[in-house]
């Protein structure tokens, strides 16, 4: 009975120590135990063609309904019901970091890949912005749901060609993205996309886009590799759809980052000007993009999410929590400044 409050100690523990050796973490965890487990877990869940993570927590929820209404008519003790409860989520706690949770804590990304943090002033953002504009614009291509499926392989050989660039081990298991069983609940609250560690799952909402799944998906995907910022995901997602070879995947990369980019230039005197750059195409699926989600958003379902997420993140270390995301507009200028000074030195 108290096994799991032992396991739930002992994971305690290792989190404070993890928080302070993320080279410790990045050696044993993230390269040494977390493929194992990987490999493991999507090896099985690979075999079912539904979601596993959704589905567990059905069940979790339907036991503690049950559990609830047995207790009001005395058919178990309170009491009982309350310490099941608690051990359950003990366990839970535990696996969590065990199966996937511990990579929250190793090196930043700009770390374990060696780059350099350039210094930034607002005419490197500009000129970065610029260079968004142009590269989505030349990358303008429909995209159709019939091609999702040769979308998924292509974001996998970019995976496999850009895994030493990401510092990523490929091929981590394997990844073949599940739909929510939820998707209409979670478009209300923006969630486009989750990766579920106990089953090391990749999901994506059923009301995507075709601009956005390259990039959601990619996304998701670096969640499995073991890159839990958000930021760092954004990121890993844009660098491996803009350098596909693909033009689909080009035009998801660039589309979906140009987003972020707007709204940083938002506060710019002349940020209407850079609007103005952009084709009328690349426009109308943004102002469609837009209305999409704002046709689906729940404005309370959508705040509690967003508080949520907002406190899960700083409990694993995230500090900045839901602005994690849009930090991705500097990792894309210090990948911009290492890619061009790598290039440079070749020459």
């Amino acid at each position: 009975m108290a096994t799991p409050f032992l396991l739930a100690v002992m994971v305690f523990l290792s989190v404070g120590f993890a928080a302070r050796n993320p080279k410790f973490v990045e050696h044993y965890y993230s390269k040494g135990a977390y493929p194992l487990i990987a490999n493991l877990f999507s090896g099985i869940s690979r075999l079912i063609p539904f979601s596993l993570w959704d589905s567990f927590w059905i069940f979790v929820i339907l036991l503690i309904i049950t559990g609830i209404f047995l207790a009001l008519f005395s058919k178990i003790k309170k009491r009982w019901l309350v310490l099941r409860i608690t051990q359950s989520m003990a366990l839970l706690y535990g696996l969590f970091y065990l199966v996937w949770g511990f990579n929250y804590f190793r090196p930043k990304l700009e770390t374990r890949i060696g780059w350099t943090k350039p210094q930034t002033d607002e005419a490197v953002f500009r000129s970065i912005l610029d260079s968004m504009i142009v590269h989505t614009n030349s990358s303008y291509i429909p995209v159709s749901p019939a091609d999702y499926p040769v979308i998924d392989q292509l974001v996998e050989d970019s995976y496999r060609k850009n895994s030493e660039r990401l510092g990523i081990n490929y091929p981590n298991g394997s990844r073949h993205p599940k739909t929510m069983l939820f998707s209409s609940f979670f478009a209300k609250s923006g969630v486009s996309g989750y990766f579920g560690p106990f089953f090391n799952e990749v999901h994506l909402n059923y009301y995507l886009l075709p601009m956005e799944y390259p990039y959601v998906l990619a996304h998701e995907k670096a969640h499995q590799f073991g890159i839990t910022n958000e930021a760092e995901a954004n990121l890993a997602a844009f660098i491996v759809c803009t350098t596909s070879n693909d033009q689909r995947l080009q035009y998801s990369g660039y589309v979906n980052l140009l987003v972020y980019f707007l709204s940083d230039a938002a506060s710019l005197k002349d940020a209407r000007e850079y609007i103005r750059r952009i084709e009328k195409p690349v426009i109308f699926d943004l102002r469609f993009q837009r209305r999409h989600w704002q046709g689906l958003q729940n404005r309370v379902l959508d705040q509690l999410q967003t508080a949520a997420n907002n406190a899960y993140l700083k409990t694993n270390h995230i500090e900045e929590g839901v602005k994690n995301y849009n930090q991705v507009v500097g990792l894309v200028i210090s990948w911009y400044f290492n890619e061009n000074h790598m290039i440079s030195k070749k020459n």
